[in-house]
């Protein structure tokens, strides 16, 4: 069957799309579109690479500014904190600016705070800079996804994601080995130095090949609607990080900002609902295959947010792998990814993005599921081998729904719907991790041998893929009907 857009209500137009059948998926692909992909892909690989590199680079760059583990965290926190609010002003000032000068804009603010986070002399400083450098990214990864969904049109959305993905998926599976060889070799502030060359790139290029963009007269910038979106968001991601910390969901430092975060969101939303131009438009989420394709992502982003938390600690702690051997380890599980993800956007195309993560899903789970019974000294080969199938198989899971959300609205809307899609994946890591921290700590605590814990988050996050299985069987449904 070809993918089908889902009829729609228009924000603040009463109308009603439809997308037609989509065409084989033979259709070529103009130049130009694969020029704008190029272009983008430097910012995406700079979001990515800049958070698995820092993350593994904390305790050296506490133990040179001379601060705490507990103080140096918020270099990671700040980040994604800032990242949140800045996820939720993206689709405005994408209208007001237009979102290739939002793109360029957000890359030379990302750029310049890499050189300032290199250059700090201070744990404070750096945390500053990281604010900074989050507030950027939140901007330039929605945005690069609104450039390349406009360019690339619903019935070539699944190809063109599915090749740009590479380099997403590729950056955080080889930045920690790249980044542990820059420890070992040189010194901590090479970690944000090498975003320089990509941003570098991408601003000669950018200004060539990406499509003309104007802004708009918009409304003014809700600012209570910021706060309570934004920070919602933030303090939700922030309450479930400090499961984490804590070890326990029950600590006030954790329940408090949820509540609060849920308590903004639920806020914004019944703000939202009573006005035609709200900060983000809610609206969105009448349209049935949007609402879909992002509750079966919500899942699927926490299962791969999951087990990339969850595996580098299973190499680590059962099998006493080192940092840089651990990496290497886990370079299977990105090498099957990017495998998979071409021949994953060319299947979403041809057969629609729910049919393919229904399978997807189903085979994330299925390579997940052995590593719930597997013992510690389980055979290299085979754990290799896993790790590759349930690469592969995120080639096939995550990005057809990722495809599928953004070609059932219209090409204004896309602005709006990248930012609630980033958002939902983000939570729905934030709520896996939470999970698997929780479980892990447990375990430590209630004497459970060391490889209990492990199997039972395992279990749950195959889990979490059959749920999103599950929810990608309905896509398909609507699709088929649509």
């Amino acid at each position: 069957m070809t993918q089908m857009r889902s009829d729609t209500k228009a924000s603040g137009s009463g109308g009603v799309a439809v997308e037609p059948a989509a065409p084989a998926a033979s259709d070529k692909i103009p130049a130009h579109v694969w020029r704008t992909a190029g272009v983008v892909v430097f910012g995406a690989v700079m979001g990515m690479l800049d958070t698995s590199l820092v993350n593994i680079g904390l305790r050296t760059i506490g133990a040179d500014l001379g601060a705490s583990l507990a103080t140096i965290q918020w270099v990671a926190s700040a980040y994604l904190l800032a990242l949140g609010v800045s996820l939720t002003v993206c689709g405005w000032l994408a209208r007001r600016v237009g979102v290739t000068r939002l793109w360029l804009g957000a890359l030379v603010a990302f750029t310049l705070t890499s050189v300032l986070c290199a250059f700090a002399p201070t744990a404070g400083w750096l945390i500053g800079a990281r604010i900074l450098q989050g507030l950027a990214a939140g901007l330039m990864i929605p945005a690069g996804q609104t450039i390349l969904g406009q360019a690339a049109g619903p019935q070539r959305m699944g190809r063109v994601m599915g090749v740009v993905g590479i380099a997403v998926v590729g950056a955080p599976a080889i930045g920690p080995t790249i980044g542990g060889l820059m420890l070992a070799h040189w010194s901590w502030e090479w970690l944000f130095l090498i975003n320089i060359p990509f941003g570098l790139a991408g601003l000669a290029l950018g200004p060539r090949y990406l499509p003309r963009s104007s802004g708009m007269p918009t409304q003014k910038l809700d600012i209570v609607g910021v706060v309570l979106a934004g920070g919602g968001v933030s303090a939700v991601v922030y309450g479930l990080g400090e499961i984490a910390v804590t070890g326990s969901a029950t600590s006030a430092s954790v329940w408090l900002p949820v509540v609060l975060g849920l308590a903004g969101l639920a806020g914004f939303l019944t703000r939202a609902l009573r006005t035609e131009q709200s900060l983000l438009d809610i609206r969105l989420f009448g349209n049935r295959a949007f609402r879909i394709a992002n509750t079966a992502s919500f899942f699927a982003g926490g299962a791969m947010f999951g087990v990339m938390v969850l595996l580098p600690l299973y190499f680590q702690v059962l099998h006493g792998t080192g940092l840089v051997c651990t990496d290497v380890d886990l370079l299977a599980y990105g090498l099957g990814g990017i495998v998979m993800l071409p021949l994953g956007g060319r299947l979403t195309d041809r057969f629609g993005g729910g049919r393919v993560a229904v399978i997807g899903n189903l085979a994330i789970a299925a390579a997940v599921l052995p590593f719930a019974f597997l013992p510690a000294d389980a055979n290299g080969v085979l754990i290799q081998s896993l790790l590759f199938v349930a690469g592969m198989a995120t080639g096939v899971g995550a990005m057809p729904l990722v495809s599928s959300a953004y070609a059932s609205v219209r090409r204004e809307q896309l602005p709006d719907a990248t930012a609630f899609v980033n958002i939902l994946q983000r939570v729905g890591g934030a709520v896996a991790v939470a999970v698997v921290a929780v479980i892990l700590s447990r375990a430590a605590s209630s004497g459970w041998s060391p490889v209990s814990g492990y199997h039972l988050a395992f279990g749950v996050l195959a889990a979490l893929s059959v749920v999103a299985s599950a929810a990608s069987t309905v896509l398909y449904g609507h699709q088929r009907r649509a």
